[in-house]
């Protein structure tokens, strides 16, 4: 009876003092995110519930696992497998809780600031940093994981003194990995390109939704995902609309005749953007900018506070100023000439008369 009881008693006493302690570490979580609504740090710690009861639990049977008497001949394999798995929760508790406390002060800081720019570049550095982190707590906590093994501290020896040309082998080989990695931290820190820029890449317009120590993504106007090594960034040239203030100024041509009443075409410009809620008001103009034998290039230039509503604006500004001419002036609209051409009269001879072409001339009775 006491084989039964004793595993009994410590596993389930163990699973019981774990659920016991998340529920009381949920709800003075819970009572303190009611007390300060200002910071969201006590609702963000509210997820580090499961790997904390996993530590808990896990460190309870490594310590009280030996009383339990079950599967002796075992009990090595055992308290290895509690030992790796201790670890295992204790970096992901470790990751959760670094997690919890950067998106708590990321959410305030950004609440009380002012300047949309910056607040893009905190954030392209604190995801960085918190991914470097979470790499840090995962490298240490898989070196922990084999140290547990007697056989890795046998050959500790061997493989520090082989660790030189192993780390030449090893960073020739992840060149491409180191390079995009401290890529990553460059433009962390050097405020290059930040989550949420609109920028301009291989002739694709998108706005940057995700960056890590290795990749960027870069999401277009359609929707589609592109993904791009962040050494790109670094040592090929692109365009940052954003930076340095998401002010923008846009064109639209038209091409027309020669007859486009241009007086008249600058008031119904100003109608047209004074009614556009996406025109900042900055600036606006039309000027008539080439020529060509047939048709007039008119230019008309809008501003707007950022890319997305400058393509409002040039957009409303093309259809309603085509809309305009064809109601209106229609005469303005560009023309493709398939009438004949008119000759230039005849030369007359000296004496009065047509000249002749030919034996029978022109007008002769033969023709």
């Amino acid at each position: 009876m006491e084989n039964v009881l004793r595993p009994l008693a410590v596993i389930g006493g163990s699973l019981v003092l774990t659920l016991l302690a998340g529920w009381l570490l949920d709800l003075l979580l819970r009572r303190a995110d009611g007390r300060h609504p200002e910071t969201s740090l006590w609702g963000q710690l509210r997820r580090c519930r499961v790997p904390f009861q996993l530590v808990l639990c896990t460190a309870l049977l490594r310590s009280s696992y030996p009383q339990a008497k079950l599967l002796e001949k075992q009990h090595t394999q055992v308290g290895q497998v509690l030992t790796l798995v201790l670890i295992g929760a204790t970096a992901w508790l470790l990751v959760r809780i670094s997690g919890a406390l950067v998106d708590a002060w990321f959410t305030r800081y950004s609440a009380g600031a002012l300047d949309p720019a910056r607040v893009r570049r905190v954030r392209t550095q604190v995801t960085l940093i918190q991914r470097v982190v979470s790499a840090a707590v995962a490298v240490v906590a898989a070196a922990a994981m084999l140290l547990t093994f007697p056989t890795m501290r046998t050959v500790g020896a061997s493989v520090l003194a082989s660790a030189g040309l192993i780390g030449i082998v090893a960073g020739i080989a992840a060149q491409s990995t180191l390079g995009n990695l401290f890529a990553g931290l460059q433009i962390a820190f050097g405020d290059t390109v930040r989550i949420g820029d609109t920028v301009v890449v291989d002739d694709e317009w998108g706005k940057v939704e995700e960056i890590t120590l290795t990749f960027l993504v870069v999401r277009t106007w359609d929707e589609r995902r592109i993904t791009m090594p962040v050494s790109y960034f670094t040592g090929k040239p692109f365009e940052n609309w954003s930076r340095g203030g998401a002010e923008m100024t846009g064109t639209v041509f038209l091409h027309l005749d020669h007859r486009a009443p241009m007086d008249l075409m600058r008031g119904r410009l100003q109608e047209i953007l004074r009614a556009c809620p996406a025109w900042d008001g900055r600036n606006a103009s039309l000027l008539v900018t080439d020529t060509t034998p047939s048709t007039i290039q008119v230019r008309a230039v809008v501003t707007a506070k950022d890319s997305d509503d400058l393509w409002t604006v040039r957009c409303e500004v093309r259809e309603k100023l085509i809309a305009w001419l064809c109601a209106e002036h229609p005469y303005a609209l560009p023309r493709v000439a398939t009438a004949p051409a008119a000759l230039p009269p005849a030369p007359r001879a000296p004496g009065g008369g047509v000249p002749s072409t030919g034996p029978a001339g022109p007008f002769s009775a033969g023709s």
